[in-house]
C-alpha cells in the first residue's frame, strides 16, 4: 500500500487529490472506492485488504477531505468538481506506461503499448456512490461494475437535514479520546463496529492542531451546499435510467437516506441491480464487517 496524488483543476487553480493505492499497478481489474461526505479513503482499508490480490484497489480522498487539498473557491465543492476530479483519477489508473528504449519503440510501432485494457469497478459509499452513479450514467463511461452503498435515486429532505446538523461544525477537542467519542456519537448509524474499527475511523478522520488539540480532517466549507437555501428532496431517477453496467445496491436496514421503497424501485428500473440489506445498520454500512465485505467481493468477482 502506498499513497500518491493526481492534480485536479477548479475555478481558482489546481489542487492535489491524494489516494491510497493497494495492489499491483499492472493489475487488469481496478476497484475505485470513494467515501462519504465527511469521510476519507482510509475507510476502505479493511475492504481493500480483502480484495487483494484479485484486484488493484484505489481509494481517493475527495477534495477538502483527508489528505487532499482544500479548494480555494468554496463554491466549487459539489458534484461537477468531484466528477471531474475522479475522471482525472480514472485516467491515471488506466494509463499503461510504455516500455522505454528499443522495446518501447517496437511496442509503439506494433500498437501494443496500451493493448491491455484496465477494467474499472466502482464502490461508493453515500456521496461516493452518487459520484459513481453520475459517472456511470454518462455515455462511454469506463465503469464496468458499480456498487452503491446506502445511496440511491431519491434522497429525502429529512436525511439531508440530519446531516446538515453536524457537517461543517468544525468541533475542537482537547484529546484524541474525546474526538473518538464524538465520532462514535455522530456516526452511530454505521452499526456495531469493533473498538479497533472505531479507532481506525477516528484516527484517519482526525488532525492534530499546533496547540495539541484535535479536530476533524476536512474543510468545514464542504457544508456550503447545505447552506445555500432550504433543503429539498433530491431526485436522480433520470440518471439511474441510463445506467447499463451490472450494479449492486447495499442498504443499511435502518437507513434514513436510502429508503426501503426507493431501493425496491431501483431494482425494477435502470440497471435493475441486486439489493442486499444489512440488519442493525443505518446510514451507512462501513464495509468492514466480514458479511459486508463478502457480498462486495463476490459481486466484483462474478
Amino acid at each position: 500500500m502506498h499513497e500518491d496524488y493526481v492534480s485536479g483543476l477548479s475555478t481558482k487553480g489546481f489542487h492535489r487529490i491524494r489516494y491510497t493505492d493497494w495492489g499491483d499497478p499492472g493489475a487488469g481489474r481496478v476497484v475505485i472506492c470513494v467515501h462519504g461526505l465527511t469521510r476519507n479513503g482510509r475507510d476502505f482499508d479493511f475492504l481493500a485488504r480483502a480484495l487483494l490480490p484479485d484486484f488493484r484497489v484505489v481509494c481517493p480522498d475527495i477534495a477538502g477531505r483527508g489528505k487532499s487539498d482544500w479548494l480555494y473557491a468554496k463554491e466549487d465543492y459539489g458534484y461537477p468538481q468531484y466528477c471531474a476530479d475522479m475522471a482525472v483519477l480514472v485516467a491515471r489508473v488506466t494509463a499503461k506506461p510504455s516500455p522505454r528504449g528499443l522495446a518501447g519503440r517496437l511496442a509503439r510501432l506494433l500498437g501494443r503499448a496500451n493493448a491491455e485494457k484496465k477494467r474499472i469497478y466502482w464502490v461508493g459509499t453515500s456521496m461516493g456512490g452518487l459520484i459513481g452513479m453520475l459517472l456511470a450514467s454518462r455515455p462511454n463511461s469506463p465503469i464496468e461494475r458499480l456498487v452503491l452503498n446506502d445511496v440511491g435515486t431519491f434522497i429525502p429532505r429529512a436525511a439531508l437535514e440530519r446531516i446538515a446538523a453536524y457537517v461543517g461544525k468544525d468541533p475542537c477537542f482537547k484529546t484524541f479520546e474525546e474526538l473518538e467519542s464524538y465520532v462514535r456519537m455522530v456516526s452511530a448509524t454505521f452499526g456495531p463496529l469493533t473498538d479497533e474499527q472505531w479507532h481506525h475511523l477516528a484516527l484517519h478522520g482526525a488532525k492534530q492542531h499546533e496547540d495539541g488539540s484535535w479536530g476533524m480532517r476536512y474543510d468545514p466549507d464542504i457544508a456550503l451546499p447545505f447552506r445555500k437555501g432550504p433543503l429539498a428532496d433530491v431526485d436522480l431517477w433520470s440518471f439511474w435510467d441510463t445506467i447499463s453496467c451490472p450494479t449492486l445496491v447495499l442498504r443499511g436496514a435502518q437507513s434514513d437516506l436510502l429508503l426501503k421503497d426507493t431501493a425496491l424501485q431501483m431494482t425494477q428500473r435502470g440497471p435493475k441491480p441486486k439489493l442486499v440489506e444489512f440488519e442493525g445498520v443505518g446510514h451507512a454500512p462501513m464495509l468492514m464487517a466480514d458479511d459486508q465485505i463478502r457480498v462486495v467481493r463476490e459481486f466484483l468477482l462474478s
